[in-house]
């Protein structure tokens, strides 16, 4: 026998962990520190420096 599934319950939860999901990733790309940011800035232009004082010209 299967057992019996309250539908109304199943998709609460399914929400809720879909909304788990998003706060997550929201928490991961603004939950940084002001100091994080601006590292994380310098980091991206210093590589970009790099790259770009490395290629070669034709």
């Amino acid at each position: 026998m299967a057992e019996v599934v309250n539908l109304r319950r199943a998709r609460k939860a399914r929400a809720r962990d879909a909304a788990e999901v998003t706060a997550a990733a929201n928490r991961a790309a603004h939950g940084r520190t002001r100091a994080e940011r601006e590292a994380a800035a310098l980091e991206a232009n210093r590589q970009t420096r790099t790259l770009d004082n490395a290629r070669r010209e034709p």
